[in-house]
């Protein structure tokens, strides 16, 4: 970690004084530092290395109900000081915004908000080199794979304070390791491409990195032969590597943000049945060493365990601070990193519950469909949730896959599909947004 001759937090301190003594009512900031190192092979030698090692500073302030931003590198006691200067300065200029401004100070987050993520330990980068080497002979070792397009791995530790005067202050840091590659093979002139990929904070929460080449180089390798589709309706399984775009598409609808301003399918529907009963979506911000996992939200306010969507009945907007006063609410845990930022909204380990039955029990039950392991540039209307995305995958019949598609595009509305959405049983946690892999009966297909 980079080394401070003063600490970060009295540096924070120190900034925020400067804007009061220029004239702000309010400011809130952040010190960040990134370091890390990436690897990536070709041909079985190594093709690049990069190190990273750096340090930034983010300050809003606000004048009455004006806010500017400002960012910067220059840590030292003139470059805070210029810094403070010029964002009160922008922020005397710039136009109101009446629903700006931080939270008062008893609603903030309270007891030790320090959070430590710490994952692997530094890799060295003739660790990484080597696994990269692995994964990517592993890949090569399967018959019928041509090349590997990309193979590389990175170790990465990010480190941040923030402070506000509205007097919340706190610190978090994290690590985390991640390993992928893609594979390329060809049949009849025809290349196909799939991948395999794992961050984690720890290694021994991924398969070894041969396992990972095997899985890209089969996963090509399957793709082969894609034919196209008769134009139809059928039933969708979204493999759990895509599912969770769904999911996002129901994050969005429930942006305090698109609610406060009218564009949002869902926006009427609160305390009502969106998804089937029995359709649960959580968010966990206290996951173990979760990729999401924080002890605040991005204003300092209390973050809980929520049901979003509870036995299929929505039950929360996503609120900021902003959010929240322009529809007259309370916000409720769900702001994104400000502290130097106007605050966004976003989740923290988000997943959606695991239903009962695997997703071979799955397409069984349904017959004939579409299994999509890709996706393309989802279109969705967020004011009718009208859906369409081009994907590819295989298609299934008698409960068996039977051949592998291509340049399918899917057709919907997200109300109805989320209505009649069956998860399977086979979750994982990865990331920060999980979800099993979703069934949804009657979709249109058009192809050929």
């Amino acid at each position: 970690m980079a080394d401070f001759k003063t600490p970060p937090a009295d540096l924070l301190a120190g900034l925020l004084d400067h804007c009061r003594k220029e004239g702000a009512d309010a400011a809130d900031a952040r010190i960040g530092v990134t370091e890390g190192v990436s690897v990536s092979v070709r041909d079985g030698a190594l093709e690049s290395i990069e190190r990273e090692e750096g340090r930034s500073v983010a300050l809003r302030c606000l004048y009455g109900k004006r806010q500017a931003h400002v960012s910067g590198a220059d840590l030292s006691p003139d470059g805070l000081k210029a810094l403070a200067e010029r964002c009160v300065a922008m922020a005397r200029a710039v136009p109101e915004d009446k629903y700006c401004g931080l939270p008062d100070a008893d609603k903030l987050a309270t007891g030790d908000l320090d959070m430590d993520l710490t994952g692997e330990p530094e890799i060295p980068a003739e660790t990484l080199e080597s696994e990269a080497l692995t994964a990517e002979a592993a890949a090569l070792g399967i018959a019928g794979i041509k090349t590997v397009a990309g193979c590389g791995a990175s170790w990465n530790r990010s480190s941040r304070w923030v402070a506000a005067s509205n007097g919340f202050s706190a610190f978090k840091t994290g690590t985390s390791t991640s390993l992928g590659l893609a594979a390329v093979a060809e049949r009849d002139g025809h290349m196909e491409r799939d991948y395999d990929s794992w961050s984690v904070r720890f290694k021994k929460d991924r398969p070894t990195a041969a396992e990972i080449g095997i899985t890209a180089g089969e996963r090509t390798i399957s793709r082969l032969g894609a034919r196209k589709l008769n134009t139809q309706k059928a039933a969708v399984l979204y493999d759990r590597r895509v599912s969770a775009g769904l999911i996002g598409a129901f994050l969005g609808a429930i942006s305090g943000p698109s609610v406060a301003r009218g564009v949002s399918f869902l926006k009427d529907r609160m305390g009502e049945q969106v998804f089937a009963k029995g359709i649960h979506i959580i968010d966990d911000p206290f996951r173990p060493m979760g990729m999401g996992s924080r002890s605040h939200d991005g204003e300092g306010l209390p973050v809980r365990e929520t049901h979003l969507i509870d036995d299929g009945r929505l039950t929360s907007w996503l609120l900021n601070s902003p959010s929240a006063r322009q529809l007259g609410m309370e916000p409720n845990g769900f702001s994104a990193l400000g502290f130097g930022d106007p605050p966004g909204v976003t989740t923290s380990n988000l997943y959606l519950k695991a239903g009962e039955k695997t997703p071979a029990e799955l397409v069984r039950g349904a017959g004939k469909g579409l299994l999509v392991t890709d996706m393309f540039g989802p279109s969705i209307n967020p004011n009718n949730g009208d859906y369409s995305v081009g994907v590819s995958g295989f298609w299934f019949e008698d409960g068996e896959i039977a051949y592998p598609v291509s340049e399918v595009t899917i057709a919907g509305d997200l109300p109805s599909m989320f209505a009649r959405l069956i998860p399977a049983s086979d979750l994982e946690f990865r990331g920060t947004r999980d979800a099993p892999s979703i069934l949804i009966e009657d979709m249109s297909l058009a192809g050929s």
